[in-house]
């Protein structure tokens, strides 16, 4: 049979077939999830560490420099997801995703954000320099959160396959990652800023947060932040 035809019965396969759906108790993993049109539902909380400016570094620069600075970069927003009870879930180039589960997941996913902001600026960016002291490159990045509900489904084929996160969450974080706004470096709904805990709200009485509209999703309200949280 010609692989046209096989693509076809495969996609009248995936959309005649009845979807299987279960609550999940964790994060799933690919294991977790059958490879036909079965899927597991959890209340989550995305987020999305995008490193700014990439495209122009790799066709600036060395390609063992952009290698530098993506793998300290990815190093330190995965080892601080992790830290903060986040579970990582997907690479892509110079961009990490995060799930974060129950409990105070808003405000684990939000004080991530915040310690990857303060990495970049107090660890990322003065070793760069002290390593390569005549060039100027200044490692730029952006995070996206949101929360909602999730469906998480395998696709790809036996032997390569991965989970996609089907919701709001998924999206929108991803979507807010991709905001290049001078001076900001963290973006948040409305939904998330509602849910975390007081104290990553404010900071000695000062609030942490911006409130404006997001123009691209129909006005929205959404949260951006300037500030960091010490790593220590």
């Amino acid at each position: 049979m010609a692989l046209a035809d096989d693509l076809k019965e495969e996609i009248r396969e995936t959309y005649r077939a009845e979807w299987s759906k279960r609550d999940g108790r964790k994060v799933p993993e690919v294991e977790d999830v059958q490879l036909g049109n079965d899927a597991v539902e959890i209340d989550a909380t995305v987020l999305y560490a995008d490193m700014a400016g990439s495209t122009d570094m790799v066709d600036s620069y060395k390609w063992w420099f952009s290698a530098e600075v993506y793998k300290t970069y990815l190093l330190c927003a995965s080892r601080i997801i992790k830290a903060e009870g986040g579970v990582i879930t997907a690479f892509d180039g110079d961009r990490v995703m995060g799930v974060f589960f129950e409990g105070t997941k808003n405000t684990n996913a939000v004080r991530s954000a915040l310690k990857i902001k303060y990495a970049v600026t107090n660890f990322i960016n003065p070793l760069l320099k002290e390593r390569y002291p005549s060039d100027n490159h200044n490692v730029r990045h952006t995070v996206g959160i949101d929360t909602s509900k999730l469906r998480v489904a395998r696709t790809g084929v036996w032997g390569s396959n991965d989970l996609v996160w089907v919701g709001r969450a998924a999206n929108y974080a991803a979507k807010l990652s991709s905001l290049d706004e001078a001076g900001y470096y963290t973006f948040i709904t409305n939904t998330v800023y509602d849910s975390m805990n007081d104290d990553a709200k404010t900071s000695a009485g000062k609030s942490m947060w911006e409130a404006r509209s997001w123009t691209q999703m129909n006005g929205m309200t959404i949260y951006r932040s300037s500030w960091g949280w010490v790593v220590d």
